[in-house]
């Protein structure tokens, strides 16, 4: 009877790149949340070469949904297979695939198909899944073409670093410390004003302005999967000019003997922003270094005064 009410999508789009090139960005999925929008955070359960299970928060009809995957990855015929565990509405299953065809010229014809039940019966149900499906698979496929193109090197443009710091105090204190954002403003010197909302549990949204090292202000809006006691992830969504895409992740010691708070980054370097932000003469290295400096430089004042927050718990 399921299969009655099972339906089918299919998005494609040109791009300008090989299509390996292609395939490798997608069944990279520890980049997704750098490199597209709706992705918000991934965590790997199972990985081998050719097969990984793993859950992941994206924005679906504007709220963050969690679910599992599995997926099959296949080089030779450069495809990769997806099925969700479990679903969640409007959808009461989920699968598809990523197929890349080389076309004369160098280019690739990426085609992204989905097949699904829809939570409900009903029209209303059947509409707000295809409205889910059309728009993340069309800012999906953006994105891809969009890095794609550029024209460098996929590992010139995304990279990943993290910080540690060693913990005085309880950890739950500096989970606790890093959860409540919304006093952040007090707390921390680089700071001066934070907007936070929870829309549902551990789900939170976070502006915040905060004022660099040479006074120029930013605004940043973020939104953050916060699982206690263990790692807290965020996704930015507004980006500083040099960034097409940077996401987070906060981990916290967890009964392994470690006593480290943890911030790592995965960043995209906007190549066309290099020279109005460096200045003439400068590149993608200047890039790197400057992003790094400047994201590393706030996890550490971050992670300095939870690590004092715990210390003063402690006593």
């Amino acid at each position: 009877m399921a299969a009655l009410h099972e339906h089918h999508t299919e998005h494609t789009q040109v791009v300008a790149a090989p299509a390996d090139v292609l395939h490798g960005l997608v069944a990279d999925v520890t980049l997704w949340p750098a490199l597209f929008g709706p992705c918000v955070h991934v965590r790997h359960l199972e990985r081998s070469e050719r097969a990984e299970r793993f859950e992941m928060w994206a924005t679906v009809n504007g709220s963050v949904s969690r679910w599992i995957s599995r997926r099959t990855l296949d080089p030779d015929r450069l495809r990769v297979t997806f099925a969700q565990e479990v679903s969640r509405p409007p959808f009461a299953s989920m699968g598809g695939e990523w197929l890349f065809r080389a076309l004369p010229g160098g280019d690739t014809e990426v085609v992204l198909r989905h097949s699904f039940t829809p939570a409900e019966p009903g029209g209303e149900t059947v509409e707000r899944a295809l409205a889910a499906l059309d728009r993340n698979s069309t800012q999906e496929l953006a994105a891809l073409a969009r890095l794609a193109e550029l024209g460098h090197p996929v590992a010139d443009l995304a990279f990943s670093f993290s910080d540690s710091i060693e913990l005085p105090g309880a950890p739950a204190d500096a989970y606790a410390f890093i959860e409540r954002a919304d006093r952040w403003a007090e707390r921390l010197p680089h700071v001066s004003q934070v907007r936070l909302a929870e829309p549902a549990e551990g789900i939170q949204e976070l502006e915040m302005e905060t004022v660099t090292a040479d006074g120029a202000a930013h605004t940043t809006r973020s939104v953050r999967v916060c699982r206690s006691p263990a790692w807290i992830a965020y996704k930015q969504q507004v980006t500083p000019k040099l960034l097409l895409g940077h996401s987070g992740l906060w981990t916290f010691p967890e009964g392994s003997g470690s006593t480290e708070l943890t911030s790592r980054h995965t960043v995209l370097l906007n190549p066309a922003a290099v020279t109005e932000v460096l200045g003439p003469g400068h590149g993608l290295a200047d890039a790197r270094d400057m992003v790094r400096a400047a994201l590393g430089r706030n996890s550490a004042t971050t992670m300095a005064y939870a690590a004092q927050h715990t210390a003063r718990a402690h006593r």
